[in-house]
Parts: C-alpha cells; structure tokens; sequence
C-alpha cells in the first residue's frame, strides 16, 4: 500500500486515496492500439486503472511508429496489442493487460463485461459496430478520430453514432502526430473523469481544429438523444 500510494502521490492529492484505489477496480477495454490507442493506454495505464484489454489484430509497420508513441524501431511486425500491453505493465505494477489479437467482431462474442469501452480506431464500420454493441450491452463508449490538423471526441450514453455519422470505409488522410496525442489525451481526461467518480458531459460531441493561421478551435455540439 505504501508503494501504490507513492506511486500515485499527486493524483491522491488531487481526488484523495480512496478515489484512487476505486480506479483499481475498473476495466477499460480499448478497441486498437494505434495512435489513439497508444495515448489512451499510456495515459490510463499510468492513472491506475485495475485492468484492461487491448483489441487489435494489426502488426506494427515502419510507417506507424512516427505517431504510435507506444512503439519503437525494431518493434515492426509484433503485434501492436501485445507490444503495447508489455509497455503499459512495465510503466505501472498496478495494473494488469490482456491483449486480443483479434477483431472487435471476434471480442465482442466474448461477452465480456467492462466498466467503459474506448474507440481508438480509424474505422467506420468498426465504430457503427462498437456502437451497436455498447447499446445493446448498456454500456457508455467514447468515441475519437483524427485527420490532419483536427480531431473528434465524444462520450456516447444515449446518443447513437450511426444516427450522427454517414459509415462508409473511407481512410483517413494524412495525420500529424501531435493532433493524435492531443485527441487521445481528451479522450483519456474523460474516460479518467468517469471512472474516477467525477463529472462528465455525455452526448456532446468535441470538434478540434487547427485553421490555416494555427489558431485551434473547439466547437462543441449537443447530440439527438
């Protein structure tokens, strides 16, 4: 206990010990370990959260590390999900990692029950799929995508995704590295919020956006319920 609590020093300080040792208790299943996933994983890992399951069937290619904080050279064709899952564990004893080397159509017959789900996938129809699922389990979901200079980010609760969103399987464009750990990083702050006991806003869809002078933008918007 003494070892948590040092470990934790600051964040006991902001929301108090029994707060934190609440946060041991939750599991977060984050679906892809990407860009977004990296940043989740890293900054939730870090956090205290008790358990978690990475989701992804994806080996680490060249081309992901610029932007895919959790890998390095020399970690191209592991799988992402199990690179990953070794980082978090040795950033932090406290929690423990299951990595799913499958699709989220595969996790998802599992049946397994988390306390959140977080997208950090750069799929449509995998999100309209996560989507689906969390509605019919009752379970909340926070959405993120990033392209070029701008980014999104909700909490779901009542609100549906397909209902806002056109899926189709459109590719992202080009991405800037920075712009995924900012929209990770939001997604991180709200998922800790609730799983710590704190407020959040759900339903409200966050849209960031750098215009072409640099200047960034956040614009929020209610979404139908």
């Amino acid at each position: 206990m003494e070892e948590h609590n040092e470990f934790f020093n600051r964040q006991i300080k902001l929301w108090g010990q029994e707060t934190q040792e609440s946060l041991q208790a939750k599991k977060v299943a984050i679906i892809g370990s990407g860009g977004l996933g990296c940043t989740l994983a890293i900054a939730l890992g870090a956090s205290g959260i008790g358990e978690f399951a990475f989701v992804d069937f994806d080996d680490v290619g060249i081309h992901n590390i610029h932007r895919q904080i959790g890998f390095k050279v020399g970690d191209d064709g592991k799988f992402k999900s199990e690179v990953l899952k070794e980082l978090v564990e040795s950033r932090c004893p406290f929690t423990k990692v299951t990595a799913y080397v499958e699709s989220f159509e595969e996790f998802a017959k599992r049946g397994l029950e988390f306390d959140l789900i977080i997208d950090a996938t750069d799929n449509l129809p995998v999100r309209a799929a996560i989507n689906s699922y969390c509605i019919e389990n009752k379970m909340p979901w926070i959405y993120g995508s990033v392209e070029e200079f701008h980014g999104q980010v909700c909490f779901f609760e009542k609100a549906s995704y397909e209902s806002v969103f056109v899926v189709n399987d459109r590719k992202p464009n080009g991405i800037a590295c920075p712009i995924v750990m900012h929209v990770g990083s939001l997604q991180a702050n709200l998922a800790l919020r609730y799983l710590a006991g704190l407020s959040v806003k759900k339903d409200i869809l966050y849209y960031l956006a750098f215009d072409k002078e640099g200047v960034l933008d956040t614009k929020r918007f209610n979404l139908p319920v």
